[in-house]
């Protein structure tokens, strides 16, 4: 007789004080769900940031199914093929072959050889074991014309990289150094275009440095151009193995200027960055003050109906509610699972300034029934807790959004004052996948 033991029953899931919440893992791990807010980008998005190239994804079925839908929805079919594992693969010694023979089978049907192909393996073929790098080696070998990475699709494995970091750090790997061109710097981790309204490129600008950015390249050719910049900067904590696999493989310096939403911080960002470039930084206090007449404009308005943000949405979400709350907002809301070890000054501070602020879980299996058990009175800041609170008005981003320093939080107060005046069709919106890709639905 079948016995439950998960206790997971149609359970309201309440909110945890923050005052009460354990740094840095506030809920114990489990059975998970995965809302369904599909802006958040997976490999297969970000991997197609390469210009020219074509992705070819070995696995089961079950799982080619998720990418290829990818692909679909992105309009991008004709840049991924598959080979299916089948069972018998695990079983029969032939696992190299059959990834080796299925690759040369897909690149010789083509009418044009693509100039970078990301080839996918998933979890079981690492639970066998196979020589992935032996068998990159003899495709490179037979197509030299042709960029091999090794990439992965392996969920299995995100306790100790995660599938986004871990594309990221691939993204670049086909990137070799050239000749410094000391008028050339880079942005590198972000999905989408920074905004060029940021100071960011107002530094580079009085440094005579042109911006490199993945998403401004149409051309491989384009792509490769990033070995020969004198500096790359990176923003997302997300992005460190990236900025340092690339770093030791190229000697590119690389800096990491944290997205966050503190003033200070910001502007030791941006001290760091123009004793990087070798010039004085500009006063940036106008700037400053913009940002926080922003913020002020926005509480204005919005007024006190409460704040609910998500981790997708932000990369600092505690930083990004500390920020809100110092402005006079009605922060009452965070759904994460994990805080970053760059929060706990942050978290600290809430704790103080406003302990009743409630965290959430997004992957807890109880959070099933939480859209139909919530008022929907909620300005949200993410696809999530937009989801999770059950309201129209929110601000649809991810990863920050493009803003970046004193600008992005002057634009983050235009974005809310947006997202309260005007309504979403929250289902519409939260089920196209990859914000700011090119959707068939």
């Amino acid at each position: 007789m079948l016995k439950k033991v998960g206790g997971y029953d149609r359970e309201e899931i309440k909110g945890t004080a923050i005052a009460q919440a354990s740094f840095p893992v506030p809920f114990r791990s489990g059975l998970e769900y995965n809302p369904p807010a599909r802006g958040t980008w997976n490999i297969v998005h970000t991997g197609m940031l390469i210009p020219q190239s074509h992705q070819i994804y070995v696995c089961a079925q079950g799982c080619l199914r998720g990418v290829v839908l990818t692909a679909a929805e992105m309009n991008a079919m004709d840049r991924m093929s598959w080979v299916s594992l089948r069972e018998d693969d695990m079983f029969n010694g032939e696992m190299e072959q059959r990834i080796y023979d299925g690759v040369v089978h897909i690149v010789e049907r083509m009418d044009k050889r693509p100039r970078c192909i990301p080839v996918y393996v998933s979890c079981m073929h690492l639970f066998e074991g196979i020589d992935f790098a032996m068998i990159i080696d003899e495709l490179s070998k037979k197509y030299p014309d042709i960029d091999f990475i090794d990439c992965y699709m392996i969920p299995t494995m995100r306790k100790s990289i995660s599938p986004d970091a871990l594309m990221k750090r691939q993204l670049y790997k086909p990137v070799k150094k050239l000749d410094t061109d000391e008028s050339l710097a880079a942005l590198i981790g972000f999905d989408r275009p920074t905004d060029r309204s940021s100071e960011l490129f107002d530094i580079f600008s009085a440094a005579g440095k042109k911006v490199w950015e993945i998403t401004g390249c149409s051309s491989y050719d384009d792509y490769l151009g990033l070995g020969s910049a004198s500096l790359a900067v990176y923003g997302l904590p997300v992005a460190s193995a990236a900025g340092a696999d690339l770093e030791r493989r190229t000697g590119i310096k690389t800096l990491y200027l944290p997205l966050c939403y503190d003033h200070d911080e910001i502007s030791r960002n941006y001290d760091a960055l123009c004793d990087a470039l070798g010039i004085k930084c500009p006063d940036l206090s106008d700037k400053r003050t913009e940002a926080d007449r922003s913020l002020d404009a926005a509480r204005e308005i919005v007024g006190d109906m409460p704040i609910a943000v998500d981790f997708t949405a932000v990369p600092r979400p505690l930083g990004f509610c500390l920020m809100l709350a110092k402005h006079g907002f009605r922060v009452s809301r965070v759904y994460t699972d994990v805080f970053s070890a760059e929060e706990k000054g942050s978290f600290d501070e809430l704790k103080k300034l406003l302990p009743e602020l409630e965290i959430y879980p997004t992957l807890d299996v109880r959070m099933r029934f939480a859209a139909h058990e919530s008022s929907g009175e909620f300005l949200a800041v993410g696809q999530k807790a937009a989801y999770f609170c059950n309201t129209d008005r929110f601000v649809n981003i991810i990863e920050g959004g493009g803003m970046y320093g004193f600008d992005g939080i002057k634009k983050m107060g235009e974005a809310l004052i947006d997202a309260y005046r005007h309504p979403k069709d929250t289902k519409a919106t939260i089920s196209l996948k990859g914000l700011g890709c090119e959707s068939c639905l």
